[in-house]
């Protein structure tokens, strides 16, 4: 369902400063947006005129047969969920990445942000997932990217170059004028791109925050606002167990399961994940690729 709200998350991992923070329990302001169902006549009506200039947004074509792919010029849609019936539910994970972060792995005080536990395990398991990408992460793990691009359950998808914040208040995350999203978010599919695999055109914002100017500002790109309905709450979680509660007490036929796979600022999410795939079986639902489960 696309929903027109912004709403509470239980824990949004955020970078700031040198070691990076978390802010839980915190609300958004909500954008003035018009829901639109999944699987409906139903579209988006508010068309603009793109404003932002050749300089700013690399040429890119649109690409109508990717998952995710919307008319260019229209407002971008926001997905928070698929349809309630069937038995998929879509797992995704973050891969933040700021300035800050990469400053503590030059210092030697973070090792890594990129957690391969949790890819052993998917792959062991066969398991579907889609992995938000920023384009200053791909850029730091090459060879990781690459062994996600490479598995065909997995699927690419967009969350800003260097996971900014496009839009006041959003937690603590460092600010970046909205006038320079599309630039950001074009930038980052050309990163993805070379990479290959199940490339698509669904985008996350960082810390999930938008509002109307936001969602215009993408028009130009055709993408699919993807926010989610399930937040695990695992960046900075010191514990396993609230991680598993928080999904499997949340979790429907066609849910988006919010999750990071940046393991300094997320080291419980791996622990978790075997138990919220089991419960997941016990509940009769089955991860597929978000492509999927928007649409069935």
């Amino acid at each position: 369902m696309i929903r027109p709200r912004l709403r509470p998350l239980s824990c949004v991992l955020v970078a700031v400063a040198v070691v990076g923070a978390a802010a839980c329990s915190a609300s958004r302001v909500p954008p003035p947006e018009r829901p639109v169902f999944v699987g409906s006549s139903a579209a988006p009506s508010a068309r603009v005129s793109p404003t932002p200039t050749a300089s700013t947004v690399p040429d890119v074509a649109p690409v109508t047969s990717m998952p995710g792919a919307t008319p260019v010029g229209t407002r971008a849609p926001v997905v928070d969920h698929g349809p309630r019936t069937g038995d998929k539910v879509a797992l995704t994970f973050d891969a933040d990445m700021t300035d800050a972060m990469l400053g503590n792995l030059r210092a030697g005080r973070v090792t890594s942000y990129a957690n391969l536990r949790i890819l052993d395990l998917l792959e062991r398991e066969r398991v579907p997932a889609t992995f938000f990408l920023t384009g200053k992460w791909v850029q730091r793990y090459p060879d990781v990217t690459r062994r996600i691009a490479g598995n065909p359950r997995f699927e690419l998808a967009n969350h800003t170059y260097g996971h900014a914040a496009f839009t006041a208040g959003c937690y603590d995350l460092p600010r970046s004028p909205v006038t320079e999203l599309a630039g950001d978010v074009a930038r980052t599919f050309e990163v993805i791109e070379a990479y290959g695999g199940r490339q698509t055109r669904y985008f996350r914002f960082p810390g999930l925050c938008h509002d109307a100017a936001a969602l215009d500002a993408l028009a130009p790109l055709g993408v699919t606002v993807v926010d989610g309905d399930v937040v695990s709450g695992d960046p900075f979680a010191t514990a396993w167990k609230p991680l598993v509660r928080a999904v499997l007490d949340h979790v429907r036929p066609g849910s988006v399961v919010i999750m990071h796979v940046t393991e300094a600022n997320a080291a419980m999410t791996d622990e978790a994940l075997p138990h919220i795939l089991a419960g997941l079986r016990e509940r009769g639902l089955v991860p597929a690729p978000l492509s999927e489960v928007l649409v069935a």
